[in-house]
């Protein structure tokens, strides 16, 4: 961003969506028909935020202790019931972003032991990012203070693994999925410089380290990271396990 000239993103970002919030919630009011005589309104739910991670420090904790649960089968499972619906459907305040694989076993909502208006969730092949999904990152910690990104890859990616064949042997994946390989040639090529027996795994957490690193270091993102309300973690699924290991970023 250009210093004054340039208007603060944040402030267009959240006025766009209140002016959208207005006018749906008019449209809405317009359309619903009158309350019957002598009926009293139901009161709505307002979201509390003492019921919301603050801090990095407090968003990790929370999940960490979730994928504890996960890991041993004492699952609370949390914020998944009517209740919870009716609480999160006028406003969302979730305590963290998650960009993950788009592999079936990897659901972060699960895996964290999370619920309804808990988490944004990214998922694309291999994590592999452009604008849109840079973009989607951006949106909770620049319009609702979401303290916590957790970028988060896992073992045996398949994403992963036919990228790094197909690079390797120089042959373009078919269709939209060659896009995927090209985004993940930097952790390809990481993964060729440091080597080691297992290069896919490699490659997977190379991927997860550079992701964070940038999203970290981005323009809109950093200034929040450097204040200490915003946190950018990578982390690592263990599909044998179930465990979330941290590869960098950890809020202290």
């Amino acid at each position: 961003m250009d210093g004054a000239r340039q208007p603060d993103r944040r402030i267009l970002l959240a006025g766009g969506l209140f002016a959208a919030t207005a006018a749906l919630t008019g449209c809405s009011s317009a359309s619903t028909a009158p309350a019957a005589a002598g009926a009293s309104p139901q009161a709505r739910p307002t979201m509390q935020p003492t019921t919301r991670p603050t801090t990095p420090e407090a968003a990790f904790t929370r999940l960490v202790e979730g994928n504890q649960r996960w890991v041993s089968g004492n699952l609370q499972h949390p914020d998944r019931d009517p209740d919870r619906r009716e609480f999160v459907a006028q406003e969302q305040k979730p305590f963290g972003s998650v960009l993950a694989c788009i592999d079936s076993r990897v659901p972060p909502e699960l895996l964290f032991d999370t619920g309804l208006g808990d988490l944004y969730v990214m998922r694309t092949g291999g994590e592999a990012v452009g604008p849109v999904v840079t973009g989607s990152v951006e949106y909770g910690p620049m319009t609702s203070g979401t303290p916590l990104i957790v970028v988060l890859g896992h073992q045996r990616c398949g994403a992963i693994e036919a990228s790094y064949t197909s690079l390797k042997d120089g042959k373009p994946l078919p269709g939209n999925l060659e896009a995927i390989a090209r985004a993940l040639r930097p952790a390809y090529e990481q993964a060729v410089r440091e080597g080691g027996s297992d290069p896919i795994d490699t490659m997977a957490r190379a991927q997860v380290t550079l992701t964070a690193a940038d999203l970290r270091s981005n323009q809109d993102l950093a200034p929040l990271v450097r204040k200490g309300t915003l946190a950018v973690i990578g982390a690592y699924y263990s599909l044998d396990t179930g465990k979330v290991e941290v590869l960098s970023g950890a809020p202290s």
